[in-house]
């Protein structure tokens, strides 16, 4: 917080504040002088001096110990309105007082460098933890696909003559499987530094979710033997404005994501539907029919889920964080792919949420608050 404020004002205004903060607190103080006493009101502005060094530099810090042992002298040390003391005991005090305060501010301001020090070394070192992290993930991840690639490649092209119609749509087929590893790998790189850097500029326009979803489900068709897909879309779906290719990419991830951690032969649902009701009428205009659309927040509700073994409950708020892999996963990942789709879904001011369903494996439920359009036919 005591960054926040150095940042948003500055010192010209760290001094203006500081002669209003100690000269409130000391006109509070003078109020109510005849209860306290002027030792009590030494702590007071010992105190107030302690917490403006939380949050000011070292010079409005420096100019408030001086400013509010000035007031103390003067209006509350007997005799009162002079700065002259009439006792030895109270210039003792003084000179602690101004001595006090002074260390106070130094000190509580220098804790506080040191601890903005201490934050920068934590996330430098948290930085190249997760840039180790993920150089070693990538030179797995990035390695295999290519090696897959390069020794399917190699055949086809020296030992083509000897090569079965079989053996070339197998060492093609792992050619393509390989690529679709290797493009998702430097899609999901791609992907996090837009979101990193705040560049993800969302391409809204008129999208038909049913033939969302089933865009995304056809690229898995040939290279998804054994899992099995169920889709279910409400047939009155309106059309959702929405990014259709950051919302591919998230569905993508999300049916990645459930082939990687669910057993052959699983099954993989997806589907869609929306929370409110949607109106639509036409209107006549010189004896002609014309659509009139009405474009309001609605809310689209996508849901992916799976019936594998589901997501440890204690692993379940980890899921969408950078470089974060379930502990009995199998080898290999970045750990990307979640907190991207996290990222994307967000852009779009919405929520994700995971949860394991009743009859196993994890649901994956979107909701993203979003322009609907609908055109009702009427009968005339």
């Amino acid at each position: 917080m005591a960054v926040i404020f150095q940042k948003r004002v500055s010192k010209r205004r760290q001094f203006l504040l500081i002669l209003f903060i100690v000269g409130m607190v000391s006109g509070i103080c003078f109020i109510a002088s005849p209860f306290l006493g002027y030792r009590v009101v030494a702590f007071v502005l010992l105190v107030t001096v302690s917490i403006i060094a939380m949050f000011f530099d070292i010079l409005p810090v420096l100019l408030a110990a001086f400013l509010s042992a000035l007031i103390w002298d003067f209006l509350f040390i007997p005799p009162r309105y002079t700065f002259l003391i009439g006792s030895a005991e109270d210039t003792f005090l003084l000179s602690m007082y101004f001595i006090i305060a002074l260390i106070n501010a130094v000190l509580t301001y220098k804790l506080r460098q040191i601890e903005k020090l201490n934050r920068a070394q934590e996330l430098k070192m948290k930085e190249i933890k997760l840039y180790n992290l993920l150089m070693n993930s990538l030179s797995h991840e990035l390695k295999t696909p290519i090696a897959a690639i390069m020794g399917a490649s190699d055949n086809l092209l020296l030992d083509s003559e000897k090569l079965s119609d079989k053996n070339r749509l197998a060492l093609a087929a792992q050619i393509s499987v390989a690529s679709m590893r290797l493009n998702q790998q430097v899609e999901n790189l791609l992907n996090m530094s837009r979101l990193e850097t705040g560049h993800v500029k969302l391409k809204k326009d008129w999208c038909d979710v049913k033939e969302l979803i089933y865009s995304v489900v056809n690229e898995f068709d040939d290279k998804i033997k054994n899992h099995e897909f169920k889709i279910e879309v409400n047939e009155k779906l309106p059309l959702f404005r929405l990014d259709y290719v950051v919302m591919q990419q998230v569905l993508r991830n999300l049916i990645i994501n459930a082939v990687l951690y669910t057993p052959a032969g699983s099954e993989i649902s997806i589907s869609a539907d929306c929370t409110s009701e949607i109106k639509g009428h036409f209107v006549t205009d010189h004896d002609k029919w014309q659509p009139h659309r009405d474009a309001v927040k609605k809310l689209l509700v996508l849901d992916v889920s799976d019936n594998g073994t589901g997501i440890p409950a204690d692993e379940i708020g980890n899921v969408f964080d950078k470089f974060y892999r379930l502990k009995n996963s199998k080898p290999g990942g970045t750990g990307l792919g979640l907190s991207i789709v996290k990222g994307f879904v967000e852009a779009h001011h919405g929520t994700i949420m995971l949860s394991n369903s009743v009859h196993g494996g994890a649901k994956f439920t979107i909701r993203i608050p979003a322009e609907t359009e609908i055109i009702t036919n009427l009968v005339r």
